[in-house]
């Protein structure tokens, strides 16, 4: 399939459902894996969204793509990156993933860091393959999470 040609912006609080419900459709096939919803499906995105932590992917005006991203004591921070099922494998993660790259060297920070759940298997081979590498592993707020960071 070829990649769309989605635009990323910063979301607005009136985005709030739509972006909901773009992770909410991402990360439903995880919920029985993991054995309830993964943390980004409890997220309050209006908030998040009003805090300038939520950018949005579109395509022809929809969303199609989530991203949450923030400054914290570790550094740059990747929390969320959700695109909507029927897209997935066609670049919409992977271009949000390079815009936070991009706005992480913006801010003059030298690498961004991130982490999936430990049953999300899938993307402990896709982070790899585009310069993540492991460097934690531990519980946090009741996940078993995997530690990444790329240099940028």
């Amino acid at each position: 399939m070829t990649a769309p040609a989605v635009s990323v912006r910063a979301a607005h609080e009136s985005d709030a459902l739509a972006a909901a419900a773009c992770v909410n459709a991402a990360f439903e096939r995880y919920v029985a894996r993991i054995g309830r919803p993964p943390a980004p499906m409890l997220s309050d995105y209006a908030a998040l969204a009003a805090e300038g932590k939520v950018w949005v992917a579109e395509l022809e005006g929809r969303v199609v793509g989530v991203l949450v991203q923030y400054e914290t004591e570790d550094g740059f921070y990747i929390d969320t990156v959700a695109a909507l099922p029927e897209l997935h494998g066609t670049g919409v993660g992977r271009a949000l993933l390079e815009f936070a790259e991009g706005e992480a060297r913006g801010r003059g920070f030298e690498s961004i860091y991130l982490c999936t759940n430990s049953r999300m298997t899938e993307n402990q081979v896709f982070y790899p393959k585009i310069g993540y590498a492991e460097y934690d592993r531990r519980a946090q707020s009741g996940y078993e999470r995997v530690f990444y960071r790329k240099r940028v």
